[in-house]
């Protein structure tokens, strides 16, 4: 029987100016989208100070989003996202089609839902292609290459390759920089091993969630230490769909995964952003809990039992 694991899941984002702004207008996408495997218990988002309009919106991709309005001063917002999810272990992807295979399946594709493999096979505003990640890709690529050894192939090269370095990159690093460096975050291995599949007409895209982390061994988690993290989800074929690969784990995303949603790269699915009428700084601060729902019983337990005599 596949392991289901359930999770709950804090991420309050606060977004502050220098001076107060006249009007703003922002785009949040922080409750959890439909996954196979994932079923979501329950989610709120609250909202302080209240916006003058506030509406819910789905896609164009794999996204919830929450568009909000505001027309009165503002000086500082502050969002909080909490969910529960229950997550169960897929089963070992499997797919008999060799690249070649694929991407025929892929270009006669008549699916118009927003897992339609078509808007992940072309270059997007971040994951642009690049003829250098493209030559490096090629031999791992080959048209006679069954498409989940590939993928694991490439997933592998891509941990390797681009060595994850905190703070090396920001939300605007292409991925040709990112390679060229050798270096940067979750953000860009994900996008440039989605430059790569994309280059030989896999279709690719950028998923953005929670992964479940452990602390230091003899240290508790700290609360509020978690961060959003992102992978790709390589198509492979009708009959097998989307399967889902953590280049900087190397490994397929699984259990560990929470996932928010999924767009052609991480602009489609950015946690926040927006516009706003002023001249003045903007900072952002965030704080992200992912806790397994077993972890807080045994706390609470080990809390309440009784001293020992």
């Amino acid at each position: 029987m596949s392991e289901t694991v359930t999770y709950r899941v804090k991420h309050t984002s606060t977004v502050s100016y220098a001076a107060e702004i006249a009007q703003a207008r922002f785009n949040l996408r922080l409750r959890p989208y439909r996954w196979p495997g994932q079923v979501i218990l329950d989610d709120s988002l609250t909202v302080d100070p209240t916006p003058a309009l506030m509406t819910e919106a789905d896609g164009p991709y794999l996204v919830n989003t929450t568009r909000l309005q505001f027309t009165q001063p503002l000086h500082e917002l502050t969002v909080t996202s909490r969910f529960h999810v229950a997550i169960t272990q897929p089963p070992p992807p499997q797919s008999p089609l060799t690249i070649s295979q694929l991407r025929e399946q892929a270009v006669l594709s008549r699916d118009l839902t927003v897992r339609s493999p078509a808007p992940y096979l072309f270059a997007s505003r971040i994951a642009q292609l690049d003829p250098d990640i493209a030559d490096w890709a090629a031999p791992m690529l080959q048209p006679d290459c069954n498409i989940l050894d590939a993928a694991y192939a490439l997933n592998h090269a891509v941990h390797e390759k681009i060595k994850y370095v905190s703070g090396s990159s920001n939300s605007r690093t292409s991925p040709a920089d990112a390679f060229r460096a050798g270096r940067g975050v979750c953000q860009d291995q994900s996008h440039v091993m989605i430059a790569a599949l994309r280059s030989h007409a896999i279709p690719a895209a950028y998923v953005s969630g929670y992964l479940n982390t452990l602390p230091p061994p003899g240290e508790e988690k700290l609360v509020g230490a978690d961060a959003m993290h992102a992978w790709v989800a390589v198509w492979c074929g009708e009959g097998t769909g989307w399967v889902a690969f953590d280049p900087t784990n190397d490994r397929l995303a699984d259990t560990d995964h929470v996932t928010i949603g999924m767009g052609r790269d991480f602009a489609d699915v950015s946690p926040i952003d927006g516009v706003f009428i002023g001249n003045t700084i903007q900072k952002l601060k965030y704080a992200v809990d992912v806790r397994r729902v077993d972890e807080d019983e045994t706390e609470e337990a080990g809390a309440q039992a009784p001293a020992p005599s």
